[in-house]
């Protein structure tokens, strides 16, 4: 076999810069967490202590926007998951007129700018008079997050083979236990990661909440209000870290459920 060959060093420079380049504002977000300045970002820090954890844990102004994010993303991923996993199975299942057609109208929300869909969701619910509530913002959240599952959905439908559904039949079960017993199992870990990048996106949606939400407030809106009216400063980062780890931790699950989701379940060898 042929010896590999390493990288040259400029290359592997780029790759080191360019890494720096996308995460090291993440890494000060994390290092202002831990500084002992209130009012401004000196640096380096003029010293570190954990005692902002406990600053934000005991601020009442965090936990409402916290459970309002947590509850609207719940609601929106569940939603998701019913509808994307329905769209998925008629666009892979069926053949019809138009199919293409509908498929890009189901992708359509998530290629939109953000703030056009907020714009079109608010003036509709301008124009049915409907007040803003919890529910305004989950309407607006799923929008995007039914494409996620579409997404995840209708790629594992389009690697299941035909025959094991056909073979289910033919042993007697009905079509429930066909989606039981043989459907549900192959799509399990698609439509779990698809949930988690869902709830992930909605967590720390900003640009659609802003036009759905009224005078409610989310954690990442708290966040944007923080940024404009510090307090705090140090705080804000740490939220960001609680933000962080709710929407990165889902999305590296998800990307190690998918990965090795390539083969056609029922195709045989």
């Amino acid at each position: 076999m042929p010896s590999e060959r390493r990288a040259p060093l400029a290359l592997k420079l780029a790759a080191l810069g360019g890494l720096l380049f996308l995460h090291g504002p993440i890494l000060l977000i994390f290092l202002y967490a831990f500084t002992t300045e209130e009012r401004s970002y000196q640096f380096p820090p003029p010293g570190l202590t954990l005692k902002w954890f406990a600053v934000a844990w005991n601020r009442p102004d965090i936990w409402p926007p916290l459970i309002l994010s947590l509850k609207v993303a719940a609601i929106s991923t569940a939603l998701a998951l019913v509808l994307g996993t329905l769209c998925a199975a008629a666009m892979s299942r069926a053949r019809f007129f138009g199919r293409d057609s509908i498929s890009l109208l189901v992708i359509l929300p998530i290629a939109l700018p953000g703030i056009i869909t907020g714009m079109s969701l608010r003036s509709a619910f301008a124009m049915m008079e409907i007040p803003f509530s919890t529910w305004t913002i989950v309407l607006g959240h799923a929008t995007f997050c039914i494409v996620i599952v579409y997404n995840n959905a209708v790629a594992r439908f389009r690697r299941l083979s035909g025959s094991i559904l056909e073979a289910s039949a033919d042993l007697g079960a009905n079509g429930f236990q066909t989606f039981r017993h043989v459907i549900l199992p192959n799509l399990g870990s698609a439509l779990l990661a698809g949930g988690m990048l869902a709830f992930a996106l909605s967590f720390d949606e900003v640009i659609v909440t802003t036009f759905t939400a009224g005078q409610q407030s989310t954690l990442p809106i708290w966040m944007l209000n923080e940024l404009v009216r510090p307090r705090q400063r140090p705080v804000t980062n740490v939220v960001a870290i609680v933000v962080f780890a709710a929407t990165v931790v889902p999305i590296l699950i998800a990307y190690v459920l998918t990965r090795g989701g390539s083969e056609t379940a029922g195709a045989g060898k």
